[in-house]
């Protein structure tokens, strides 16, 4: 495989959908909050990306069938709002810069063609006591301040990587709108805990309501 390919399953049915985004990274935070809604919405498998760009090793299941990495595409809706979330098995390595543009770029054509100009990437902050914070950056200070005022804390003076800070930079400079919330985390291991608090705050936000016990 030279080149990343797309591999459709079916055509979404949804309408200028929301990117979710959650994939590993700090405590792994944004992507327990993606699976978490993945159950809560229902939500349907519809494409999977493959890429050069990954790692080179292949994942195995609980039946012993292997895969390479890839990042998965689903449709799902919640209220008003269609959603395509999207998550995987890995990121480019952090030192291969120009790979992570190639793919962030190659993720954001494909939702262009979905008619999707709104992105919402979900990741971890470092914090030595976290409490279940949660942070905002976004694409201009009207929305940081519309998510401010439901909660969110302003990241202010700080850097986000890989491409839970890049989907946002490129979707912002193709005029796309669309904010990186960050759930507050030790970071030492998957943190489930900072990983619910981050589902349930974007839950909020769209209209619906998480249950105690889910």
């Amino acid at each position: 495989m030279d080149k990343s390919f797309l591999n459709l399953l079916f055509e979404p049915k949804v309408r200028s959908p929301v990117l979710v985004q959650g994939l590993p990274g700090f405590g792994n935070v944004g992507k327990i909050a993606v699976h978490l809604l993945i159950k809560f919405t229902g939500a349907r498998l519809f494409a999977e990306f493959y890429s050069p760009f990954f790692p080179d090793y292949v994942t195995v299941d609980s039946n012993g069938v292997c895969y390479p990495p890839r990042y998965q595409f689903y449709e799902a809706s919640l209220e008003k709002t269609d959603f395509v979330i999207l998550t995987g098995d890995t990121q480019p390595a952090l030192d291969d810069v120009v790979a992570h543009y190639i793919v962030c770029g190659e993720i954001l054509d494909f939702l262009s063609e979905l008619d999707c100009n709104f992105v919402v990437t979900l990741g971890g902050v470092p914090s030595v006591q976290p409490s279940r914070e949660i942070y905002v950056a976004a694409s201009s200070s009207r929305l940081a301040v519309e998510f401010m005022e439901r909660g969110a804390i302003i990241y202010g003076k700080g850097r986000i990587l890989g491409a839970a800070g890049l989907m946002l930079g490129l979707a912002k400079e193709r005029g796309w709108d669309g904010v990186s919330l960050l759930g507050a985390t030790t970071g030492l291991q998957a943190d489930k805990g900072a990983g619910f608090a981050l589902f349930k705050f974007l839950v909020k936000t769209f209209g619906g309501e998480v249950k105690e016990g889910l």
